[in-house]
């Protein structure tokens, strides 16, 4: 029986998590769930999985989620950072599966490790903001970080067994979002609800701007290099529509290995909260017949710059990646409401890396002020559009 954390129970990757849970009580136990402000579906959470403590974003949520609980309820019920705090190093916790979204899943991240808890990782801005920092405490505090997002879940299973010193690039898929074949003059005319519309994967609102943008892309690149210890010029990304190629691992010797499977995220995260173990989750195989043929082609980085800006600050690293998260943030957040066009997302966020005074190898308290400094640069080009 392993205990688990779920840092984000409402979203996406959480829900899915609790359905592995679900599926399989005689292995798992849920200790702790977070939640933003979707108080309602954290409260039916909560009374199908009795967790013992959950944290929510203020009082007034903590209140409203008090009130839709049973009165007979034991649950210890927190709000906002000491909150997140408590449930991330919660006692008795083996693993953390960390799924908020954005920013603000770095530092429960953090504190999750200096816990010495495992860490199941869905939050990529954890590694693209602080990458050195995350991956040298976790080396100290002997906590393990297995990803859950699908591209380095692969990459993870590829490399079991392998000698890292063999490898020679990792090739990271991408199905290219639903402007792939868009012609780039009419990305302009692009609204949320076209966006929203991914072709293969159900995935919430930031993440799928972020891959019809191709930005998710890049701050997976930067993700990569962190999580497996790679140069960026080791990391290739190539366009794969069918999504059924995950991701991808050469080695010097002209082997290739690839983790392959149906575009279902319960599939990595099952293997991240059951590992070593493999759990018998009754997927079904991918329809190879009728498929017919994969494909695959390079990202055109002028359509999508937002990718070419994501290598470019991985490249640079120190406090330049977390500018690119936080501006990319914040305009999401604008076209999301409409008050930006989607051809804008790219360049608001280049004028804010253009702004950027960089700082290399930063401390903890460096990169969070650069993430605050950015939001408000961000949000200023923002208004005066």
């Amino acid at each position: 029986m392993k205990n688990l954390t779920i840092l984000g129970s409402t979203g996406s990757i959480g829900t899915n998590a609790l359905k592995v849970v679900a599926q399989f009580p005689d292995q798992f136990n849920v200790l702790a769930l977070t939640a933003k402000r979707n108080i309602s579906k954290l409260a039916q959470q909560i009374q199908q999985h009795k967790p013992q403590m959950a944290a929510v974003y203020d009082e007034e949520a903590a209140i409203s989620l008090k009130k839709l609980l049973p009165k007979s309820m034991s649950i210890e019920i927190s709000f906002g950072d000491i909150g997140y705090q408590q449930a991330a190093q919660f006692d008795n916790a083996d693993m953390v599966l960390t799924a908020m979204v954005g920013a603000a899943g770095l530092m429960p991240t953090i504190q999750a490790i200096e816990a010495g808890k495992d860490i199941a990782l869905a939050n990529k801005e954890t590694l693209v903001m602080a990458g050195d920092l995350v991956m040298q405490l976790a080396k100290t505090k002997g906590a393990t970080i297995i990803p859950v997002d699908s591209e380095h879940n692969a990459i993870y299973q590829c490399l079991l067994g392998q000698k890292r010193s063999e490898v020679d690039k990792l090739l990271i898929t991408a199905s290219g979002g639903p402007f792939i074949d868009k012609p780039v003059n009419q990305l302009a005319q692009v609204k949320p609800e076209d966006a929203l519309k991914h072709p293969n994967w159900q995935m919430g609102p930031k993440i799928s701007i972020d891959s019809a943008t191709l930005m998710n892309k890049g701050l997976e690149v930067i993700e990569a290099m962190h999580l497996f210890q790679v140069r960026m010029d080791q990391i290739q990304v190539v366009v794969h529509p069918q999504s059924i190629i995950h991701s991808m691992v050469a080695f010097q010797d002209g082997s290739i290995l690839a983790q392959l499977g149906i575009p279902d995220m319960k599939t990595a995260i099952a293997f991240a909260l059951s590992f070593p173990d493999r759990l018998p989750l009754g997927q079904p195989l991918p329809d190879f017949a009728g498929l017919g043929r994969f494909s695959f082609k390079e990202p055109d980085m002028q359509k999508f710059s937002c990718l070419k800006l994501a290598m470019m600050s991985g490249r640079n690293g120190g406090t330049m990646p977390a500018v690119l998260n936080a501006a990319n943030e914040l305009v999401v957040g604008a076209f999301l409401k409409g008050q930006v066009g989607f051809d804008h997302i790219p360049l608001i966020i280049e004028e804010t890396l253009s702004r950027h005074d960089h700082q290399q190898d930063p401390s903890l308290a460096a990169i969070l002020a650069a993430d605050q400094w950015a939001r408000q640069a961000a949000q200023e080009l923002i208004d005066n559009r």
